[in-house]
């Protein structure tokens, strides 16, 4: 479990751990593979959110499973883009976050995702909190930890003590 006073510290900047949904790159699941493509390489992303209609998150797509479609035993197929969807490769199951996260939910689910999508209620995309933006945000408490606070190693005896 993560200190109040340090939690405190970390949410401080919490309104720029989440970057908007229209400042975020996607797909929507009806698009064909190519057009997927276009879109990650000119965002320079290697993964990015999948859209169904109303804007609802549905999954997401990155340039490795594209890149897998194409390719055969023997050669590069890129006329397999032309007849795929990017709901033949995306990733579904990917675990979201609601508008009112736990910091301590995101910190684990981070740990394995370099960012999380953000949705409501009605599971609409709002956003992604990214790894950078929670490091930044660590960097940043870990600085002001002592500036702000008196930290006291924890002893045999102090360990046993309230202060």
């Amino acid at each position: 479990m993560i200190g109040a006073t340090v939690k405190d510290l970390m949410l401080e900047g919490q309104e720029d751990f989440m970057i908007p949904a229209e400042n975020v790159a996607n797909v929507m699941y009806t698009n064909p593979l190519t057009h997927a493509l276009l879109v990650l390489s000119q965002v320079k992303y290697s993964k990015i959110p999948v859209l169904g209609k109303g804007d609802r998150f549905v999954g997401l797509v990155s340039l490795s499973d594209i890149v897998e479609k194409m390719l055969d035993l023997n050669a590069i197929n890129v006329e397999a883009l032309e007849q795929c969807t990017v709901a033949d490769v995306m990733e579904v199951g990917v675990p979201v976050v609601q508008e009112n996260w736990d910091l301590e939910d995101v910190l684990h689910l981070l740990v394995d995702a370099s960012f999380l999508p953000v949705v409501d209620e009605d599971r609409i995309f709002k956003g992604i909190i990214t790894r950078k933006e929670i490091l930044k945000a660590v960097n940043r408490t870990l600085h002001l930890m002592e500036k702000r606070n008196v930290l006291i190693p924890r002893t045999e005896e102090t360990a046993t003590k309230v202060i």
